[in-house]
Order: C-alpha cells, then sequence, then structure tokens
C-alpha cells in the first residue's frame, strides 16, 4: 500500500509545475541559513582573524549570504564591511555542512587585492572589537566554526594538490 502511495504521489510531483515543486521541496525540507566566510593570509603566511563584540574566542571575516547573492560576492562583501580590505579570492571553496545548528558554510581562501597594504585592516562594524594578523603557529583559541573550517580547507587544498600531482 505504502509503494503504491509513493508512486502515486511521485507521478502527481512530476506533473506539477517547476515552481510547485520548489515550493513542495522548500515545505517539507529542512531549512539552512548559508554563509561565507574567508581565510585571508598575506606574504609572509599570517592569518587575518576577528573577535566579534557576542563571541568569546577568534574567528575569521564571514557571514550570511543574502538572498540570490553569490557566495563569492558575500565573502568579499563580508570582508570589506567588517574590516575594510579588499581581497582577491583564491582557488575552489570548501563546504561546511553543519547538521545541528543547520548551518553551510562556504570558505575560501583570500588574499589583500595587489597594492593594498593589508595593515589597513581594522574594525568597520559593530560586532567587529578586534582585528589582528596571527602567525599560523601562534593562532589564539578559535571559535568552534573557525576551526571546523580552518581543517576542512586545509584538507581540500591537500588533496588539491595531490590530484595536481597525478596529472
Amino acid at each position: 500500500m505504502f509503494d503504491r502511495l509513493h508512486l502515486f504521489s511521485l507521478q502527481m510531483y512530476q506533473r506539477m509545475p517547476t515552481k510547485a515543486r520548489r515550493q513542495v521541496v522548500r515545505t517539507i525540507a529542512p531549512s539552512y541559513t548559508v554563509g561565507a566566510m574567508c581565510f585571508i593570509e598575506r606574504d609572509g603566511g599570517d592569518l587575518l582573524l576577528v573577535r566579534l563584540a557576542y563571541r568569546k574566542h577568534w574567528g575569521v571575516p564571514g557571514g550570511l549570504v543574502q538572498r540570490g547573492e553569490d557566495s563569492a560576492d558575500a565573502a568579499r562583501r563580508e570582508v570589506f564591511e567588517e574590516v575594510g580590505l579588499a581581497i582577491d579570492l583564491i582557488g575552489e571553496p570548501a563546504v561546511v555542512v553543519e547538521p545541528e545548528p543547520q548551518r553551510v558554510d562556504v570558505i575560501y581562501k583570500a588574499r589583500p587585492v595587489p597594492g593594498i597594504d593589508p595593515g589597513i585592516a581594522s574594525p568597520q562594524s559593530p560586532e567587529i572589537v578586534e582585528v589582528r594578523w596571527f602567525a599560523r603557529d601562534s593562532l589564539p583559541e578559535l571559535q568552534h566554526e573557525t576551526v571546523t573550517a580552518l581543517l576542512t580547507l586545509e584538507r581540500k587544498t591537500v588533496g588539491d594538490v595531490r590530484a595536481g600531482e597525478g596529472a
């Protein structure tokens, strides 16, 4: 009985217009927020970290992707809004899906735009309390999301390098 009902439901779904099918999926599927975050590296390898007014540990610039916005554009926008730094994104992003908070983070590597002094990075938003460059071997205590994102990005980078070696 269940199989016939399931088949009937799929046949009805197939006949629905695309817009209606999308609405059905959005209604029954869990909703997630999508964010974009950037690990910005300057010459010498130091990473730019930020401390948020409402968080104890350090993180990286980033925020929510707006409806209809490309995640790369969101990453560049968030960095500029938060620390006043124009950046170039490097390579393809990594993605972290967090089921419990229902969040998807698109994680980018970035560098300051050539000709821009990375020292100009400073808090530009009330949510940013402090901005500082850290050597990779002396990072402060990081937010959980930042640690997960950094490890995911590093694994992806190592995987990309290994895949390139086989070519």
